[in-house]
């Protein structure tokens, strides 16, 4: 298997420290998608990372749908429970996450347009969303260690790539000293190789 992702892409990032935690041999293939002969669009018609190639040539894309694949590939450490209610609050955890480094990632693409292009309205309902989801994220998890019953999940994976992502693009908004939570459970993760493993470069 093959997996085509960047060093600083938090969806992908999800990607990789699930295959770490599950132990799954996965070639790493690092791309720039502004490339003109970036192979993404040849596997997923979107042209967006992560793409997991499988031997057979199948490619599987978004970063929800190879986790849960990967997931079920091994029984080495199970990321999903099994049971359905718990599994609803892990997927549940990973679409807030999710949707806060949508809202993050939208921030820092409309800040890349010139000033004159771009639209205040927009940059605010963004960062709107990045803070109340952030608010939510840091008071559900209270003083619990992990996000769903005491045990390490993908919410966990989630939750860490988007504070990562944060943490890369952010740092200087103060968001440790604003979700004392969220800062807790980072520095937890950032004990798990998986997750020292797949740092993305300082920006």
């Amino acid at each position: 298997m093959k997996l085509y992702y960047s060093l600083t892409s938090p969806y992908a990032r999800k990607v990789r420290v699930v295959a770490a935690e599950k132990r799954i041999d996965i070639e790493m293939v690092q791309v720039v998608l502004s490339d003109p002969d970036c192979p993404v669009p040849d596997h997923n018609p979107l042209g967006k990372i992560p793409v997991l190639v499988l031997d057979d040539g199948e490619s599987i894309f978004d970063s929800r749908v190879i986790v849960e694949f990967l997931d079920h590939r091994t029984p080495v450490a199970h990321l999903i429970p099994q049971d359905h209610g718990q599994k609803i609050r892990v997927r549940r955890w990973e679409a807030l996450a999710d949707g806060v480094c949508d809202a993050a990632v939208a921030v820092i693409m409309e800040g890349r347009r010139t000033p004159e292009k771009q639209d205040a309205a927009a940059l605010e309902k963004q960062m709107g969303k990045v803070t109340r989801g952030l608010a939510a994220m840091n008071d559900e998890l209270g003083a619990a260690k992990w996000c769903v019953n005491g045990n390490f999940s993908l919410a966990d994976i989630a939750l860490g790539c988007v504070l990562g992502y944060l943490d890369l693009r952010y740092a200087h908004l103060g968001w440790k000293d604003t979700y004392p939570n969220l800062a807790r459970h980072y520095a937890a993760m950032l004990q798990r190789p998986s997750f020292k493993d797949t740092m993305p470069p300082a920006q």
